[in-house]
């Protein structure tokens, strides 16, 4: 097979393997702690501008399936595993990982030490990176990986949001557990009008959100709080997305508007732009959370949740943890009293936020999680219950 290189901007090099379409990528060297997902995680938008780097060792056994991807189409700059399978053991699997890759064109790479790169991203910090198959002579690639821009202040959200607003309408369907009581559901009224902004949004976002009773229209990413509040929506949902939250500061503005007029539930980017409206501030982490097995505590119940996660920003709290509180803290913010409601147990990042004068809340993480795990699905339904409560 043919030689690759994965060259970072501090000078490390790996050699490996061609996998993929052959070309170059450039992106920010990340790593995911996912066994399976592979799929989704390559069409996740919040992935653009990435290389993501895949922990498992032995990726792509099940192949690829039309169904199960995230968006429409696969948005990781590059990919890199240990092994990845030519066969595919799964019925429903159409094509195995590297012909998928190739058909994206999405330069990837096999054959090195994953281990040993995950442990070097880990102390040194997520960076640039140049994935290769056409020049590898080390020193160019690292030169081109230190050549690259830093995603920090970029608009990548832009990038992959909508052109046009569109209705969407499909639940989760017969390949997706249906975690949503079914006697919640029947008490229900007409579907609540919910309008969702694109940051970068998941597909089983809006799945989880049609599942739980909602009519929702996706809206572009610079729509303004004006043309949501024509829209006459019973709730407002900020989806995921790319890159830094400081990079949209049209989307802080236009949330910062809306809050007060109708209920809002952010998710993960979405989390952070409230955060940022309310006027906390936000940092990029080390080496940021991505995978489906980060531990998060609900601060109001003390439960443990697992989570998945896939974010290189955080909110910055006023006021520092060492550990996991007894119960929810409460800061201050210039729209008025914010609960801070979850927490990681990894590095004690804030995880989710409730205000308290307002029909407003967020989670880092991703409770629609497909291919899991499911534990905080129920926070759409909480979306629900607050529509309801404010709408009477």
């Amino acid at each position: 097979m043919k030689k690759a290189l994965l060259a970072l901007a501090d000078g490390t090099v790996f050699e490996g393997r061609a996998l993929g379409y052959e070309g170059e990528a450039v992106g920010e060297a990340v790593f995911n702690t996912a066994m399976t997902g592979y799929q989704e995680v390559l069409t996740d938008p919040s992935y653009k501008g990435q290389i993501v780097t895949m922990t498992c060792p032995h990726i792509g056994n099940y192949g690829v399936t039309p169904e199960d991807v995230e968006s429409r189409k696969v948005w990781a700059e590059g990919f890199v595993v240990m092994e990845a399978s030519r066969l595919a053991s799964n019925w429903r699997g159409k094509e195995c990982l590297h012909d998928y890759l190739a058909s994206a064109k999405v330069v990837a790479i096999e054959g090195l030490d994953t281990r040993a790169l995950t442990r070097h991203l880990r102390e040194k910090g997520s960076q640039q990176a140049v994935i290769t198959h056409v020049n590898t002579d080390r020193a160019a690639a690292v030169k081109k990986a230190q050549q690259a821009p830093s995603i920090l202040g970029r608009d990548l959200v832009a990038e992959v949001t909508s052109k046009q607003p569109y209705e969407w309408t499909a639940g989760s369907g017969e390949w997706m557990p249906d975690v949503v009581p079914t006697r919640s559901r029947s008490k229900r009224r007409a579907p609540w009008r919910v309008v969702a902004y694109d940051f970068g949004v998941k597909e089983n976002i809006l799945r989880r959100l049609v599942d739980v009773g909602c009519h929702v229209t996706v809206v572009p990413a610079s729509t303004s709080a004006a043309e949501v509040q024509a829209l006459k929506p019973n709730g407002v949902f900020l989806s995921n997305g790319p890159g830094d939250p400081e990079g949209v500061p049209y989307a802080m503005e236009a949330v910062r508007a809306l809050i007060g007029r109708a209920p809002i539930f952010g998710i993960c980017l979405g989390h952070q732009i409230i955060g940022l409206a309310l006027g906390l501030k936000t940092y990029k982490l080390k080496f940021g959370h991505h995978g489906s097995n980060h531990p998060v505590i609900d601060l109001r119940t003390r439960k443990v949740e697992i989570t998945s996660q896939n974010h290189n920003f955080a909110v910055q709290s006023p006021t520092p943890f060492s550990g996991a509180p007894a119960h929810p803290v409460t800061v201050e913010t210039k729209l008025g009293k914010v609960s801070i409601t979850h927490l990681s147990l990894n590095d004690q990042s804030i995880e989710g936020l409730a205000c308290l004068d307002q029909p407003v809340f967020s989670v880092q993480y991703h409770p629609e999680a497909s291919p899991g795990p499911h534990d905080s699905a129920y926070l759409f339904e909480e979306f629900v219950q607050l529509m309801e409560k404010h709408h009477g």
